[in-house]
Order: C-alpha cells, then structure tokens, then sequence
C-alpha cells in the first residue's frame, strides 16, 4: 500500500515553529508521526557510556512532528504540494496534485 509519506521523503514544514524549513524524513514511528532532519532540534543530556555519546554530554538531535504539518516537496517547482494515489496498472503511485507529476522515490537506505 502507498503511504502519503516515506522515509527519505523531501518535505517541508507548514506550519508550528519551524515554518518552512524543508529537509528528508529520517524516521517514521509506528505511531506514524515523522523526524525531519534540521526541524525541531532537542537538546538530550547525556551520561558517559551512553550510545549516541561515549564521553556524554549534550547532544542536539530531532524530535518527532506530526506529518499533517508537512507537505512534500515538489522537484518540478521546488514548492510544496498535496499528494493523491492513482492507480496504475494495478500499481498504487503517488502524484503531485499541482503538476499531476509522479512523487520520485525515496533513495533505499
């Protein structure tokens, strides 16, 4: 089934503080909602002997936002557009409702 957002997704913010920042999906939680890199900064305070810090301290990482407060990006205009399911072959595709092009895929990471 083809989800209106995947990981490695061009997308920029629309709404909420970090109003039109743009930048690729990172993750998307079981919950649905999504981690858009450079958008919603968090600073983690850190012991030695932690994963994301061997030495510890403050490390700086993304928090998670809804993906109702972001559109994708499209390529053709550089500006954001919903996005609509058409079928094709049996296929479900995702397409740009403003040019009706396809939604490129996400590189596999």
């Amino acid at each position: 089934m083809a989800q209106r957002i995947r990981k490695g997704d061009l997308v920029q913010v629309v709404t909420g503080a970090d109003r039109g920042k743009q930048g690729r999906i990172i993750a998307v939680r079981s919950d649905g909602r999504i981690r858009v890199e450079k958008v919603r900064l968090q600073k983690r305070h850190l012991k030695p002997g932690r994963r994301e810090a061997r030495a510890g301290g403050i490390v700086e990482q993304e928090g998670y936002i809804d993906p109702s407060n972001v559109m994708l990006v499209d390529p053709s205009s550089n500006k954001p557009s919903r996005t609509r399911i058409r079928e094709v072959d049996g296929r479900r595709n995702r397409v740009f409702a403003k040019s009706g092009e396809a939604v490129p895929e996400p590189a596999r990471s």
